[in-house]
């Protein structure tokens, strides 16, 4: 991860603080309390490490109402700054380099560099997303993508499974042209034939806290 600027002024803090923005990049919105239990520390200690972070400009709090009466409770989110320390794959050259293909080549040679994008991880996930079983597939599927950066798992969820993809080092890159998202949901489809359908339930471009896809088996 890269750090930023700015420092904590305890000699521990940079891998407590690691976990601790792993933690809520990968679980949140969080509360002290769930952080504390996590990282096996006393209330009083996750607080301080929470404050640290919040001083530093890493997390912000998240008012989240509570499920009948009484106040709504604290729950802690990354800020852009915390978002920061996680991978972007350049993200400012990215942009600049799809607006200058934009102004060079129009719309239609944007969709072109997206096609060959397309095609060159088609090539990669056929070759890696070999077996037969759905869910083999899938986990296959997913450890590719976390080598790509976007920490990625699959989970069960009843009858159907999630894709979880915690982070997106392309999500500069798709806030400027959401074509890329277009086509990863297309592969994602290839990916689990024609036996199953994928659909994006949560989505980091609509202001999600990651992108999930569920696969359902096609009955």
């Amino acid at each position: 991860m890269n750090y930023t600027s700015k420092r904590l002024d305890n000699a521990e803090a940079p891998q407590t603080t690691e976990r601790i923005l792993y933690f809520i990049k990968t679980k949140g919105p969080v509360s002290t309390a769930a952080l504390a239990k996590t990282l096996e520390m006393t209330g009083e200690a996750a607080r301080q490490q929470v404050q640290k972070l919040v001083s530093a400009g890493l997390i912000e709090g998240r008012q989240e109402p509570q499920a009948g009466a009484g106040r709504p409770r604290q729950n802690w989110i990354l800020t852009e700054a915390g978002n920061a320390r996680f991978p972007d794959t350049h993200a400012q050259l990215t942009i600049k380099l799809i607006g200058s293909v934009r102004e060079l080549f129009g719309e239609a040679g944007l969709d072109k560099l997206i096609g060959q994008r397309e095609e060159e991880s088609r090539a990669a996930y056929a070759q890696a997303c070999k077996a037969a079983d759905l869910p083999t597939r899938l986990q296959q599927l997913a450890a590719i993508r976390d080598e790509e950066g976007y920490m990625a798992r699959v989970e069960a969820d009843g009858d159907d499974w999630l894709l979880i993809e915690d982070h997106c080092p392309i999500c500069a890159a798709a806030r400027t042209c959401q074509g890329f998202c277009r086509s990863e949901l297309q592969l994602f489809q290839e990916v689990v034939g024609p036996a199953a359908s994928v659909v994006r339930e949560q989505h980091l471009l609509s202001d999600a806290m990651r992108c999930v896809y569920r696969i359902k088996a096609v009955i």
